[in-house]
This record gives structure tokens, sequence and C-alpha cells, in this order.
């Protein structure tokens, strides 16, 4: 059998829409059939009118990309035509016939109607398709600019907006970050304050324990902080010398009461093997506390001694922390003032003459140095203060002195603000309790009470009943 070849049928395809649109004017009908032909086949859609009426009627109902309108016409001639075309429809190209015995009107239609070109009769084929394709091209660029114009203003008009708002809502948004920034720093002092102050009710808490040397910790810790000031340390050491001045002696918390109750003056050698084990033990009681790693640090060196005869390491000179250094001295000295260190107190001047004696082998000679400009130079407490009783407290009052029970234990810092809360609760224990409560008020919250305040004379009655006399607890060490 012969081959059979396999047909594929034909797959219809639609003609290309016309790329432009040409409308032709003559009112020879040879003319235009003469262009029509000459433009038959290329891609132009072509529209054909015999006068200008005619042509102006067919733009408004037909988009035309471009005229080719002859100069003679009755009625309307091609510069008329033209010029109308320019007003209602300036986007159209627009190309003029003509011969050259129409120079005159020909000039005079570049002039009105701002045609594209002007062609003299007879034209050539090949220069007329070349001159249409020429114009359209040109058309297309123009209406590309136009639109890329349109955009750009579009665009600078929308950027000249945003730029006239920018700087206001630049400011607006500082000042949102700058709110917010005070917010946080404002949430930190607090939350640090409010840390510091459950350290002080700590140490206050440890000392409940410990006869004779009530606000010791307070006392080295305030006055730790004044030395470190005046040796100029940062701000974050400061911060860790007064920490590590009220927590120092945190290590002593297992000590028995024979040992709290006594000098250190006075301990017996199985006591003192205990003792030189308590700094140490403050260390590890604070490690897994990460904010307190750096005051956990000091309180293990705080007994050591520049000439290395210090415990529990044994370390000598720059190997001690400064920190441990003001530590150590501050807190013998507290203790020397006191009573804490030997059975005997000593006044100011003879217990930095007697430490003075051992700088350079158990004190730093500039914490040493510091140690006594700092306490010759302590001020008297503040005036501005004035006494009132619980049942006068009101809500703003200020703390002027630290609160303390008859032991010297910490019952409120100073600082304190009181609210509404806290006052009840004052008042609920003051009432209880076989103590009256004496608080210290800073002036600068309310006027002072016009009288001083009367303490109420003990009830010998209750006193025999209590087993002490009903004292004020005086809002000082």
């Amino acid at each position: 059998m012969p081959d059979t070849a396999i047909l594929e049928p034909a797959v219809a395809t639609e003609p290309a829409p016309p790329s432009h649109t040409l409308l032709l004017v003559d009112d020879e009908p040879s003319v235009l059939s003469a262009l029509r032909r000459l433009f038959r086949g290329s891609d132009y859609r072509v529209l054909l009118a015999g006068s200008g009426d005619e042509a102006l009627q067919m733009l408004v109902l037909e988009p035309v990309d471009l005229v080719i309108s002859d100069m003679r016409m009755p009625e309307m001639d091609g510069a008329q035509l033209l010029e109308q075309v320019r007003q209602r429809h300036p986007a159209t190209v627009r190309i003029l016939l003509t011969g050259y015995a129409d120079i005159n009107s020909t000039i005079a239609a570049i002039n009105r109607g701002e045609v594209h070109r002007y062609i003299s009769k007879p034209w050539d084929d090949v220069d007329l398709q070349l001159i249409v394709k020429e114009a359209l091209s040109r058309r297309e660029l123009e209406q590309e600019n136009r639109e890329l114009l349109r955009i750009t203003q579009a665009q600078n008009e929308e950027l000249n907006s945003l730029n006239a708002t920018l700087e206001d809502r630049v400011k607006a948004r500082v000042a949102e970050i700058k709110q917010v920034a005070d917010m946080l720093d404002a949430a930190y002092d607090e939350l640090s304050q409010t840390f510091t102050v459950a350290m002080t009710v700590f140490a206050g808490m440890m000392e409940m324990r410990q006869t004779g040397i009530a606000g010791h910790s307070r006392r080295v810790a305030d006055l730790a902080r004044r030395v470190a000031v005046q040796m100029k340390l940062d701000a974050n050491a400061e911060n860790e010398v007064y920490l590590a001045g009220l927590l120092h002696d945190i290590g002593k918390l297992g000590f028995p009461d024979s040992m709290l109750g006594k000098p250190t003056s006075m301990y017996a050698p199985e006591e003192i093997s205990r003792y030189h084990k308590h700094a140490e033990a403050g260390e590890t009681a604070l490690m897994p506390l990460p904010k307190l790693h750096g005051v956990a640090h000091i309180i293990r060196q705080h007994h050591e001694r520049p000439d290395g005869y210090g415990f529990p390491d044994g370390l000598i000179g720059h190997q001690i922390q400064v920190g441990a250094l003001i530590i150590g001295a501050v807190s013998d000295y507290d203790g020397l003032v006191q009573g804490g260190v030997a059975p005997q107190t000593y006044a100011m001047e003879d217990a930095l003459t007697l430490m003075q004696g051992l700088a350079g082998k158990h004190y730093d000679r500039a914490v040493m140095a510091a140690l006594g400009s700092v306490v010759r130079e302590l001020e008297p407490p503040p005036v501005d203060e004035y006494l009132v009783l619980p049942h006068e407290l009101k809500a703003g009052m200020r703390l002027a002195r630290d609160l303390l029970s008859p032991k010297g234990t910490l019952l409120l810092p100073k600082k304190l603000v009181f609210n509404t809360k806290l006052i009840l609760q004052i008042q609920k224990f003051s009432s209880a309790a076989t103590v009256e409560l004496a608080l210290y008020i800073v002036k600068d919250r309310l006027s002072p009470p016009k009288s001083p305040p009367t303490l109420p004379t003990p009830d010998p009655a209750e006193v025999a009943h209590a087993g002490a006399a009903r004292q004020p607890v005086a809002g000082s060490v």
C-alpha cells in the first residue's frame, strides 16, 4: 500500500489587530484610491474622507493616530482642517499633501495647523511610507514621554508631600521613642530601687540574731559607697560595693548565738576557724544569683590583706579587688567605733589612727586615705524633718530616716514614700505592738504640724506586763 500522508488540520489564527489608524482626506476619489492602495499591505487601519467636514465627524467617532489631508479641497481646505484637528485632537499627527503652487497656503498650514510634514505632489510612495512610519514612531515616543512625565510628576508630588510631613513624622517618632525610653528608664530605676530596698531589709533581718551590732551592715554599705566615690570608682563598682556592704556578713547566718554575741577578738580557736570560713560561705550563698556574682566575689575577698596574711585564699596586693579592700577596711572601722571588733569602742580619730598604723599590711593605703577623708567630712544629719506618730501619717509623706526597732533592726528604709495601704498597715502594727513608732518625715512633702507631737507616757502596769517600757522608736541609728 502506498504511504499515506497524515494531514494535520490547519490551526486558525486571528489576524493581529492593526497597529495604527490612518485617516486619508481628499475630495478626489482617484487620489484616495491611490493612497489606500499604497497602505493596503501595511498593518494600518485606513479610513477615507472626501471632505474636511466628513473627516472631523470621523475623528469624533474613531480614534485616529495620523491624518493625511490634501491642501486643495472645496469649503474647507487642508490648512483649515488640520488647524481644527490640532485644536480638537492635538495628539493626532498631521501631514499635508500640497502642490508647488500652494506654497503660501502650505506655510499658513504649517503655522496654524502645526503639521508634522508637508509632502509635495506627486509624492514618492516609498518616501511617503517612510514619512508615515517615522511620524507614528515619533508619536509613540511623545506619548511615552508624556506618560513618563505624568508618572514622574505624580511621584514628585507624592515625594514632596512625604518630605513635607517627614520632619514632623520623624519628630513624632523620636518623641515616641524617647517616651518609651523614659518609661523603660523609670521602670528600671524603680526595679533597681526595689532590689536595693530588698537587700537592705534582708541585711536587717540577718542582724536580728546578732545582739549589739544592729545597723552594722547598713552603716558599712553607706560608708563603703562614700569611699568608692572618693576613689572615683565607676557607677557599677559603687553599686557592687554598696550591696557587698549590706551582705558581707551573710556567711555568718550559720554561726551559733554564742559567736554572734561577742567581738571577734574574743573568739576561741575553734570559733576563729569557723569565722575564717564565713567569707567563702557568703560567696557560695550568692552565686545562684547572676546579678550578684560581682558582689559575691567582693564578699569572698573582703578579709584578704595586702601583705598576703588574709583569708580565705591568702591573696596579696593587686590580686585583691578594690571593692573587697574597701569593705574590709570600712567593716573594721565600724567594728572599732561600734564595739564589734574589740570589747571596748574607739572614737573616730582613735580608730583611724589605729588602722593607719596597719596601712600597707592589713589595709590598703589608698583605701585608708579615702576612708579618713570621708569620715572627717561626713555632714550632720539634715534638719529639714519633723516627727509624726502613726495616726498622723498621710499619703505622700517621705521618711527622712530609717525606721528602726529598739534593737536597731530596720523596719522601713529612709526615702520611702507612704501610700494609703502602707499607712493602714503601720497604724495596725503600732496599735497591736508594745512600742510606739515615731517617724521622721521630710519637710519637702508636707508642712510639719503646728506643734511637735507628744509621745504618750509609759503606763507602769503595761510596762510590768510587757517586761519593758513602751518607748518611741526613733528613725535614726
